[in-house]
């Protein structure tokens, strides 16, 4: 930046991250446990002292809050029939680990496989496996597949409902088997989510990772601390200009500076700091200090369209929440004994199944509730519901994020471009079709389900594809913006380091060349693993 060299500077590091997120928050651990090396930490949110971070419903109070959530939003997509949706990601001490549904998910062993398929060496399910086990402390104990003792806590729900149990019953009738566990390789199935919460309380990376070891004097963490740009000299990176606290400063990187902040965040720093595609960087003021023009490109996230259905004969989430006497009850039962419904993630029931028999793995994903409402973050509906939401695993739409000008400050151009691909529509209709055959099963026929969203009424290939538009919202996982590989539209190498500048990598969920088939916040974390161990193995080169 042109005025860097006039910014006071906030000192000189080994590595300086910038993101204390999934990734983030891992390698400021991973990394600082070297005491010879010092490491800096930038979060641009606050602290995560926000009480509603660690009550596990309080995601309802930490997205679209600007103390905890970059508030950021899509561009209108013609794929939702001209919507514009909230596109939350974590501005606090722990990022999107702190507002999550923290569900723990791998996705499947095909999906790394491909990865390496794609020239990706060192990527395959094998070499990934022991980087979730290491950071993973599984509750029910370790085995091939688990770790035990490493500082991320896998655990059970704390509640279960009569509704959610019966869809189990109802899925199984339609030929998707029951399980216990999805995280083994190949998770087609049925069955409770295990979620990342201590005794009740969410886990999020901040307090797994950076708590534990805030007393190293190796490790410094600057929140408020906002990157405007990257500082490059002579083809390599040399530190980060920002604000902290709203003041302009410099840091400085000795070693490498390391971009943890989302596949959002880094395709952005990355483009105002003028690497990537020449023409967005100078129709923006931006000068180009390194054409790459996969930077920002190849955004893909999960759609899940969400059906709703009334029932009867049973209790859920929606009436007990709806009086004043159960909202005390769910209190006090939460307050005494860290239970019931304010332990609850956004979704408690999960399943994987194929939207086509022919598929060789599942390609849908659900999230089952015991509620229903109109829109997130409106009050829920008055009568007894449960919603099935379901999205497409492996997407063909491809979308983009884009500055809109010079200014780190000022947010991208978000463009999933959902439902773009005749393939994606198909599968959408499929999914409706499918769940519908769910709730129309015997297991859930003394609740007499009747669909409200998007409408029995609705039959058609083309009335169902247009009705997708309408029920169809963001599951919260952008990932790809900045994929590795070794092609033209690669960002960064197999060791995650960005093409053409030295000493400059991307460590997040913006490096997958394709989605994961599952929620991504676990995925993001082996990244973080598996890249700690690549930077100490370079520097020792």
């Amino acid at each position: 930046m042109k005025d860097a060299a006039t910014r006071a500077s906030l000192g000189s590091f080994d590595y300086v991250i910038v993101g204390a997120g999934s990734a983030g928050c891992v390698l400021a651990n991973r990394l600082s446990a070297d005491p010879t090396v010092s490491v800096a930490l930038l979060e641009a949110g606050g602290r995560d002292n926000y009480l509603w971070i660690h009550v596990p419903v309080g995601y309802l109070y930490t997205q679209n809050n600007p103390e905890t959530d970059w508030c950021l939003k899509t561009e209108a997509e013609p794929g939702l029939n001209g919507r514009v949706l909230n596109y939350p990601r974590g501005r606090v001490l722990g990022g999107c680990s702190a507002i999550n549904g923290m569900i723990y998910m791998r996705g499947q062993a095909r999906d790394y496989d491909r990865w390496r398929q794609l020239g990706n060496a060192g990527w395959a399910w094998e070499d990934v496996l022991p980087y979730f086990k290491r950071s993973q402390h599984q509750m029910r104990g370790a085995d091939d597949h688990h770790g035990s003792g490493g500082e991320w806590i896998v655990d059970e729900m704390r509640l279960s409902w009569e509704i959610l149990d019966a869809f189990r019953d109802a899925a199984a009738e339609v030929g998707i088997p029951k399980t216990t566990d999805f995280n083994r390789g190949d998770n087609e199935g049925c069955g409770y989510f295990q979620v990342n919460q201590r005794r009740g309380v969410r886990l999020s990376t901040a307090q797994a990772f950076l708590k534990p070891v805030k007393g190293r004097a190796n490790l410094k963490v600057f929140t408020h601390a906002e990157a405007e740009g990257l500082l490059l000299e002579n083809g390599r990176a040399t530190g980060v200009a920002l604000r902290h606290r709203g003041i302009p400063m410099r840091i400085e990187a000795k070693g490498e500076v390391i971009l943890a902040a989302g596949a959002i965040g880094s395709p952005q720093l990355l483009q105002v700091s003028g690497i990537g595609p020449g023409a967005v960087l100078a129709g923006n003021g931006v000068a180009v200090a390194r054409e790459l023009p996969g930077v920002g490109e190849n955004l893909q996230d999960h759609l899940q369209l969400r059906l709703a259905f009334k029932v009867s004969n049973t209790r859920t989430l929606n009436e007990r929440a709806g009086s004043l006497l159960g909202r005390i009850g769910m209190a006090f039962e939460y307050a005494l004994f860290r239970r019931g419904p304010l332990t609850m993630a956004p979704s408690q029931l999960g399943g994987f199944a194929k939207s086509d028999p022919a598929l060789e793995t599942a390609n849908l994903e659900y999230h089952v509730q015991p509620l229903s409402l109109e829109r997130f973050g409106e009050p829920l509906h008055s009568f007894p519901a449960f919603t099935a939401s379901v999205c497409n695993l492996r997407p063909e739409s491809r979308g983009h994020v884009r500055i809109r000008d010079a200014d780190a400050r000022t947010p991208p151009a978000i463009q999933p471009n959902y439902l773009s691909t005749e393939g994606d529509r198909r599968v959408a209709v499929e999914a409706i079709r499918l769940t519908r055959r769910i709730a129309g099963a015997r297991a859930l026929a003394k609740f007499t389900p009747e669909e409200f969203k998007p409408g029995p009424q609705l039959e058609s290939d083309a009335d169902l594809a247009k009705a997708a538009g309408d029920i169809g919202t963001t599951i919260f996982h952008p990932v790809g913006t900045c994929r590795m590989g070794s092609d033209g539209m690669a960002v960064v190498d197999e060791r995650l380091r960005v093409h053409g500048i030295g000493r400059l990598r991307v460590v997040d969920a913006s490096v997958m060349p394709t989605i994961t088939s599952g929620n991504t916040n676990a995925p993001t974390m082996m990244i973080a693993e598996k890249a700690s161990d690549m930077i100490v193995v370079d520097r020792r080169a």
